[in-house]
């Protein structure tokens, strides 16, 4: 404010978009997909294989598993060579064991596993490649989309589709969808 007049500077659209974490070792130069783009696959997607699950309540590809297994239309299916069984259903040992080719492999592995687990998903036969917050690998994505599979990095499967349904207000987020839908809410 200066004298009498005050200045307004209007807000920026809003956009749920991060801005680009740092990255070990420079830049990011993988150009992420569009809201567009994130919000078609997940439309067209119809199962889910969650490679480095756990059974664990504190881990996040616990909460994420319980929401896509509940909030979801995509059949889930846990990856963890450790585990026998995750939520109530069997865990398998690697994506080639899986009984399905899944639509989206999403990963919660160390960043150093990453192109491995992108050549997995390359040889199942898999669509895409989701590596969730916090991992960006651009050898994996390399992998991955040379064979043609989409990838997404750094975004939670399980933020992204409750973003685009309109779920988000569920867990105390503003999405600024307005329904007339009326969300169920647990008692």
């Amino acid at each position: 404010m200066t004298g009498d007049t005050c200045e307004f500077t209007p807000p920026v659209a809003a956009s749920c978009e991060l801005p680009p974490a740092p990255v070990a070792g420079g830049e990011r130069r993988w150009a992420s997909p569009s809201q567009q783009e994130r919000f078609a696959l997940l439309r067209r997607s119809r199962s889910v294989a969650i490679v480095g699950a756990s059974s664990n309540p504190a881990r996040a590809s616990y909460f994420v598993g319980t929401y896509l297994q509940s909030s979801s239309p995509y059949d889930v299916y846990f990856v963890n060579p450790m585990a026998d069984e995750i939520l109530g259903q069997p865990a398998y040992k690697s994506i080639a064991d899986l009984p399905v080719v899944p639509d989206i492999v999403d990963v919660f592995r160390k960043d150093a596993d990453l192109p491995g687990v992108a050549q997995e998903a390359v040889d199942a036969g898999a669509k895409a490649l989701w590596l969730q917050l916090g991992s960006w690998n651009e050898e994996a994505a390399a992998i991955a989309e040379g064979a043609g599979l989409s990838v997404v990095m750094d975004r939670c499967i399980k933020i992204e589709h409750a973003r685009f349904h309109g779920g988000l207000h569920l867990a105390g987020f503003d999405t600024g969808v307005i329904s007339s839908k009326r969300q169920l809410l647990a008692r």
